[in-house]
């Protein structure tokens, strides 16, 4: 029987990483974002897993709806024994205050982070007769507001919330269907590049992460995502909890 994890963002940083691992724990992976890592191809080649990938858009909701009813067809299999889904894609933009906000990005930037996480849910959980397990990859900045950060705060504190209530349906309809968030903390990936080449006028804590950097205190991706996938894999995961990285580590 076939185990299957569907991974957006799954290109570049701990989507890559947590994709790699899984395919070391014997998944199938379908990779969702708009570029490919043809790397992920190789070690699934290597480990004899299936590799498939879906370039897509997320801030198009209509691209995603339509790219993800070509993903359950291919995952809607009589040998598909588990489906994974992990909503890893995210953006920190726009990072600025309100008032100097661009409203095209605030649109794109909510579509990433919470509605197409929300559309791919709802769709799969709407027709799937698998058991499924839902991850939200999610943010401190969920639970305390950031100056110039006011839709990333916004959007990953909605996305916490929505995790928690699909957890109430599930568990009220009876279903072996299991959600959870998860905080990876800070990492050393192309969003904190992001956040550190923005301004002060932007972002007032721009020194403080710049320092995470300098002092050598982002997490590699790599270690973050065997974090992450011990918790996905683990039975005892409870379904509703928003996971923090601190809590797993020494």
């Amino acid at each position: 029987m076939k185990k299957i994890a569907i991974v957006t963002g799954a290109s570049r940083g701990l989507g890559a990483a947590i994709s790699q691992k899984l395919v070391e724990e014997g998944y199938s992976i379908i990779s969702i974002s708009r570029s490919e890592n043809s790397t992920l191809h190789t070690i699934a080649a290597d480990n004899d897993q299936s590799y498939y990938h879906f370039p897509c858009n997320l801030a198009d909701g209509s691209e995603v709806e339509d790219t993800f009813t070509k993903v359950y067809e291919k995952v809607n299999q009589p040998d598909t024994e588990e489906i994974f889904l992990i909503h890893n894609a995210g953006t920190v933009a726009p990072i600025h205050t309100v008032g100097h906000l661009h409203h095209q990005t605030v649109t794109d930037s909510t579509q990433i982070n919470l509605i197409s996480p929300i559309i791919m849910t709802n769709k799969l959980l709407k027709i799937t007769d698998k058991k499924v397990t839902i991850a939200n990859i999610t943010s401190g900045a969920a639970q305390r507001p950031i100056e110039g950060w006011s839709v990333y705060c916004s959007t990953k504190a909605a996305l916490n919330m929505f995790t928690q209530t699909v957890a109430l349906e599930q568990e009220t309809a009876g279903t072996p269907h299991k959600i959870f968030a998860f905080n990876p903390g800070i990492m050393d990936t192309d969003m904190q590049g992001e956040i550190r080449s923005s301004s002060e006028e932007q972002f007032t804590d721009i020194a403080k992460f710049q320092g995470y950097k300098e002092d050598g205190l982002l997490r590699a991706p790599e270690t973050v995502a065997n974090i992450f996938v011990s918790l996905l894999l683990d039975t005892e995961t409870e379904s509703g909890v928003i996971y923090q990285i601190n809590d797993f580590l020494n």
